[in-house]
């Protein structure tokens, strides 16, 4: 059952972005390993794609919504599974999996079409899908 809005899915992007690159020293668990660096990257990279995603929050608007979510879906197995694929786990582990698991539940949630493509007001951008209507 998809009920999170595109728009909606836009901002908690932004926001568990910048809240996984600070939970390191946020939550003080950072000794500049695979616990500090996993969260980091990965939430860099979700700023970075996010910048790319043809939803209403898109900079750039080159990647369609699905593709997005799927990478959402695979960065939160990846970060719930990190504290015992990089075996850190005897130190940390409640913050990946519970941001992890918040991650794919939100990917799996989220409406695959912008709200306005949806209306038939047209498409948010001509990316991947041909020029855009006039």
């Amino acid at each position: 059952m998809r009920v999170i809005p595109t728009r909606v899915h836009g901002m908690l992007d932004y926001l568990v972005g910048a809240l996984l690159i600070a939970a390191p020293w946020l939550f003080d668990f950072n000794r500049d390993g695979a616990e500090t660096w996993v969260p980091v990257i990965l939430g860099a990279g979700v700023i970075l794609y996010s910048l790319f995603t043809d939803y209403e929050l898109g900079v750039v608007r080159r990647l369609p919504v699905p593709t997005h979510l799927m990478l959402d879906l695979g960065g939160g197995v990846l970060l719930a599974l990190s504290p015992w694929l990089f075996g850190f786990s005897d130190y940390v582990w409640a913050p990946h999996l519970i941001v992890g698991l918040i991650e794919i539940g939100t990917s799996l949630m989220t409406q695959r079409v912008p709200t306005g493509v949806r209306e038939g007001l047209g498409r948010t951008s001509g990316a991947f899908h041909g020029s855009i209507d006039r």
